[in-house]
């Protein structure tokens, strides 16, 4: 039996490139202007934390942001980026200027099962903050009333280390063999199933990662069919 469903976004709910292209390129575009005005705010953390993980005590804002976009473009998933992305973005999803891309099966599937009853969690690197937005600002309209949390590598850990995903499962009060975990990267889906929850890899077209056994994988949420909670 399945009580919950948790989700992937990049490569899974939602096109590599959306993520990669849109919000990495927007956050890299307003870098510098958003740590100068915000160096004695909001990006102090940001500033404090880059700092200590580069061991440059001494860098100013321009060279924090060297470093953050560094990060951004060799895919570093780094506490101070993601915090620096979701103050970030979060300005560009209010504007207009940023929404959340799915692909075409997945707004139908998500309504399908929440209906059904099944609790639908969101698990990804990016913030849980530009998670919400995602979702709230999506192309194909709101689907924030759907999801019941999100976890991030703040609030969950590692994707690709078992405790991570017991640790969610704690979380939400749901035993790991009711929990269905769908994702693009097997690695992920490895780590998910050590940690006893049941997966589906999903491969779609275009997308960078290539499907490894054990796992089973489809190529749409359509494919996917799931035993209703009780």
């Amino acid at each position: 039996m399945t009580r919950a469903i948790v989700l992937d976004i990049e490569g899974t709910t939602s096109p590599t490139d959306a993520v990669r292209t849109d919000l990495y390129g927007y956050t890299s575009a307003r870098l510098p202007a958003w740590l100068a005005e915000n160096a004695d705010g909001a990006a102090d953390s940001v500033i404090a934390a880059t700092r200590e993980l580069a061991g440059e005590p001494d860098a100013d804002t321009d060279r924090i942001a060297e470093i953050l976009r560094g990060w951004l473009e060799s895919d570093v998933k780094a506490e101070p980026l993601k915090t620096a992305q979701g103050a970030i973005c979060a300005q560009g999803f209010r504007t207009g200027a940023l929404h959340g891309r799915f692909f075409a099966d997945v707004a139908p599937a998500l309504a399908k099962w929440h209906d059904a009853g099944f609790q639908l969690h969101v698990y990804s690197s990016g913030s849980e903050r530009n998670q919400r937005d995602w979702f709230t600002f999506a192309d194909s309209g709101d689907l924030s009333g759907l999801i019941t949390d999100h976890f991030d590598l703040v609030t969950a850990g590692p994707k690709r280390e078992p405790t991570s995903y017991q640790h969610i499962a704690e979380r939400i009060d749901i035993p790991g063999p009711e929990i269905l975990f769908l994702s693009d990267h097997p690695d992920e889906l490895d780590a998910a199933t050590t940690a006893g929850w049941q997966v589906v890899g999903i491969h779609r077209d275009g997308e960078p990662n290539s499907p490894r056994a054990p796992h089973v994988w489809v190529g749409s949420f359509d494919e996917i069919t799931v035993r209703t909670p009780a």
